[in-house]
């Protein structure tokens, strides 16, 4: 499984654009700079910020150059719990004051600054309330509670309570501006945002250093969050000695000062307003074949058990690789297992994986070489997998992710008929395939109707492996929680779904509805097997499980069921086999040739001793 998030470990030969952008900040030398890293959701653009604060943290100022500090800030945190503007002012003061007393010095000038910050808090919860009493809207906040007061003061007169209410109310207002309001009363917040200016740009003078602002997440904003961070940044905007780093889609930022600015029917209005907050735009580039590739093939390599020292060695080749493809060079699996002497055999299978998909994951409409939905799809398939080993249900690698493929990216009808093709075939396998897979291979153009006509298709048909001759009832059962398999039980008449439901219920009492389940026909019992055999995959050990009554009952009422289970039987991982099942299943006819199996495996000897007894006993047929 992979994490969803920013990394400073360079997967995809950004650290090339990074350096574009930590360069940027540095030729500014202390003139303020504001750079937007656009790009779509997931596309990497918080990694990107991260890959440029470590450029930056590195580099050794030379004779004369300030240090950077930085501020990371994600609006996306506050929304809903503070005012974002208020927020990302608060944060730039605290840190300058930490700053301050960790340097010894600008300490006095940090603290005017926070204090200054705070006061401009205070003015707007004020404020709010003076316009809100004007217009004859309620007040909120804390005169909310003190026009209460006033009113109940003036309806029902003042008793000891509403005195002690209003002293409560009285202290908590005190609190919150800080005893600035009493001291300033010939102040404004325009005089205030002035001096907060000036007092920040003297506090980085003092310091000495460039304050970088990282802002991440802006485009997951509300449009009220993103107006109100953008205003901050605004207020500290064109500044000596800063420097913000925005993180945002331009077209989700545009929308929220379009919302902003609604009504107005200039749209040159919102390109002015973007333009001016983001002097220097920069998108972050977009994925292809290449770079998909040697990203899902980094990937596996960071969840293999190769040590870390190769893994870095892994990723910076291909990062260097990635860097010349330009001059047409490849990274493909034969290069990642040229920098590297022993990679095993289960990480070669992944980067085969990796080539196959790479092509799909760049150009399909529902991906388009997406870094985040990349990683998805991977943790999707790779969940499908720890289920399907888990439950002993054998499905090949390759199969799950070619299905999981046309689950994520082809129509949903579309995948429902394939679905429903397998779950009704006796042999799971969807025929019809066939003759399309034939062709798309043969490199012939497919007339195919709704909902099968999308160019998607003829790419998945290509996709190793074939899946016409494809049991995939396995590979469809690790996959019900997004696709529920079509139930067979729709073919069952009204008394075999209820035995069905009984032996699934109570399959400890299987014995008492044997009578029953004889007088049903092969048809059904064969799809009654089905769903117990599906329950029964579910089982970690093979000792007693009451499942295995319901079986041995239903293969009873139906021999040609008995060789079914016999098969399910021997697929049972030996670790899993456990001694009183011999006894259970001894006098079955199909008993002996599972035994044998079983003796010539690596069962626990306590297995191939209870095999031993019955056999001595003369209950198995030799």
């Amino acid at each position: 499984m992979w994490p969803d998030n920013e990394t400073e470990r360079d997967f995809l030969n950004f650290a090339g654009v990074a350096e574009t952008i930590a360069e940027i900040v540095v030729q500014a030398h202390g003139r303020p700079i504001s750079i937007g890293v656009s790009g779509s959701w997931g596309i990497g653009k918080s990694s990107m910020i991260k890959l440029t604060q470590a450029s930056l943290s590195k580099r050794q100022p030379k004779e004369g150059e300030r240090e950077f500090i930085f501020v990371e800030f994600n609006a996306w945190l506050y929304q809903g719990y503070d005012d974002a503007r208020a927020a990302l002012m608060d944060v730039i003061a605290t840190k300058l004051e930490v700053e301050a007393k960790n340097r010894e010095k600008g300490i006095d000038k940090a603290k005017a600054l926070l204090k200054r910050v705070n006061w401009l808090r205070t003015a707007k919860l004020v404020a709010g309330s003076a316009v809100s009493m004007a217009f004859g809207l309620p007040p909120t906040g804390l005169i909310s509670e003190i026009w209460s007061l006033g009113q109940r003061a003036f309806s029902s007169g003042i008793d000891e309570k509403l005195v002690n209410d209003a002293k409560s109310t009285g202290e908590e207002l005190a609190e919150a501006s800080g005893g600035l309001l009493n001291s300033r009363t010939e102040t404004s917040p325009p005089k205030e945002i002035q001096a907060l200016r000036d007092t920040f740009e003297e506090t980085l003078d003092e310091l000495g250093v460039t304050l970088v602002v990282l802002i991440d997440d802006l485009d997951r904003c509300l449009p009220e969050t993103t107006i109100s961070t953008l205003e901050a940044i605004r207020l500290f905007l064109f500044l000596k000695n800063t420097a913000f780093v925005i993180a945002a889609d331009n077209d989700m930022i545009k929308h929220a000062v379009r919302k902003h600015f609604e009504g107005v029917p200039d749209d040159l209005l919102v390109t002015n307003y973007f333009d001016k907050l983001i002097q220097v735009p920069i998108r972050v580039p977009p994925l292809g074949t290449q770079e998909v590739r040697a990203y899902m093939m980094l990937l596996f390599v960071e969840n293999s058990e190769l040590d870390d020292e190769t893994k870095e060695k892994i990723r910076a080749g291909v990062c260097l690789q990635l860097s010349q493809t330009w001059q047409g060079k490849r990274v493909d699996r034969a290069f990642v297992q040229s920098l590297h002497a022993e990679i095993p055999s289960t990480l070669i299978g992944k980067f085969d994986t990796a080539d196959r998909l790479a092509p799909l994951m760049t150009t399909a409409s529902g991906i388009l070489g997406n870094p985040r939905l990349i990683k998805r799809f991977l943790n999707a398939l790779a969940i499908r997998m720890t289920i399907s080993n888990a439950q002993g249900v054998g499905v090949d690698e390759a199969v799950l992710a070619k299905l999981l493929l046309f689950e994520r990216l082809g129509n949903a009808k579309a995948y429902a008929e394939l679905i429903t093709a397998a779950s009704t075939s006796d042999s799971g396998k969807p025929a019809f395939l066939a003759d399309w897979e034939e062709n798309a291979n043969a490199g012939k153009d497919l007339a195919l109707q709704a909902p099968w006509d999308d160019p998607f298709i003829q790419e998945w048909l290509k996709l190793p492996p074939l899946l016409a001759e494809t049991d995939l009832r396995g590979a469809l059962y690790v996959s019900r929680e997004h696709a529920p398999l079509i139930t067979p039980e729709d073919r069952l008449s009204s008394e075999a779904a209820e035995l069905l439901a009984a032996l699934l219920q109570y399959p400890d009492m299987a014995a008492t509805l044997k009578d029953r389940i004889v007088k049903v026909p092969r048809t059904e019992t064969t799809v009654m097997m089905d769903r117990l055999l599906d329950r029964a995959r579910q089982e970690q050990e093979w000792g007693a499980p009451p499942i295995l009554d319901a079986c041995l009952v239903l293969s009873e009422a139906d021999p040609a069921q008995g060789a079914r289970l016999a098969a399910f039987l021997s697929e049972r991982p030996e670790a899993q086999i456990q001694p009183n099942i011999i006894p259970k299943i001894g006098d079955q006819p199909w008993a002996n040739g599972i035994f044998d199996r079983w003796e010539h495996n690596h069962v626990s000897r306590q297995v191939k001793a209870a095999i031993k007894g019955k056999r001595e006993n003369g209950n198995v047929t030799i």
